[in-house]
């Protein structure tokens, strides 16, 4: 098939692009290629009318792009534990901002979300992209920010306490561009800095990394597939609906975030100052 038969419509003017004229369960290496530019292009990417995409052609697509995850925790789809099902009446409502797994030391590169059953009005998706959420901070903070490096946490009962640090921007490995690298969801503190300049800090990368101007919000219909890049985006699942949402998804395992070494030793609290070193994300109370 060729490349040529492809047509690729904007979604917004700040990231995402529709792609028709892909049948993903047939996917050339030709076609893939211009995918992953696509990719790459625009961040996420959606395929709609794939209701015919087979469980082997889903992980097909995820291995092209990397090693695919078996989830030790989320339900899998029977015979193929490599597709874990996102159920929303099984409480999967990713209703918050956020980058898959960044308590992680090797954050996923990519998922691979294909809508099975949605519900009649909204449970749209949105993205957002970090490449602008960073190029449009000013200069001197850009400055900064290159410099410090954050820690990403999950600690719940289930799963016992998982943390990472990461730079709080990251240098994407294939583009080189630079992107904010923090996220409301996960992201605690920043170690170089005392915990409340920490807290302020992240406090403004996170709403201004969640800005309208850097989103797409996508519409789905039954069968269509998205495609992104979790090294430069995040999402969330809008969680305004009443009835069935069902998606299954595959997630490529990741690589380590890299980009500038932190300029300044860990910040060491003065006298008796309290510093809560292990306070969960700056928008809850301190432990």
């Amino acid at each position: 098939m060729s490349t040529r038969q492809l047509t690729v419509t904007p979604v917004s003017g700040a990231l995402g692009a529709e792609i028709r004229g892909v049948d993903l369960t047939d996917l050339t290496d030709d076609l893939f290629e211009r995918v992953h530019e696509l990719l790459l292009e625009y961040l996420v990417v959606f395929f709609p009318d794939q209701a015919h995409l087979t469980p082997e052609a889903h992980i097909a697509l995820g291995r092209r792009l990397g090693e695919v995850e078996v989830h030790p925790f989320l339900p899998k789809v029977e015979g193929h534990p490599e597709i874990v099902v996102l159920d929303a009446d099984q409480g999967a409502k990713a209703d918050e901002w956020h980058i898959d797994v960044t308590f992680r030391p090797n954050p996923p590169v990519a998922s691979i979300l294909h809508l099975i059953t949605c519900p009649e009005a909204g449970g749209d998706t949105m993205w957002s992209n970090q490449y602008l959420a960073y190029e449009t901070l000013s200069e001197p903070l850009r400055d900064l920010l290159d410099g410090l490096t954050a820690v990403h946490v999950l600690n719940t009962p289930q799963t016992g306490e998982h943390r990472a640090e990461h730079p709080v921007v990251r240098v994407h490995p294939e583009t080189g561009r630079r992107s904010l690298y923090v996220t409301r969801m996960w992201t605690s503190h920043i170690p170089q800095l005392s915990r409340p300049e920490s807290d302020a800090i992240l406090q403004h990368l996170f709403d201004h990394s969640e800005s309208p101007r850097f989103n797409c919000r996508y519409r789905w219909r039954p069968g269509a597939v998205a495609l992104w890049d979790n090294r430069a985006t995040q999402h969330l699942a809008v969680n305004d609906y009443t009835g069935p949402r069902r998606g299954q998804r595959v997630t490529v395992l990741g690589d380590e975030p890299t980009g500038d070494a932190p300029r300044w030793k860990e910040y060491r609290p003065r006298g008796d100052e309290r510093y809560w070193p292990r306070h969960v994300t700056a928008r809850h109370g301190y432990e």
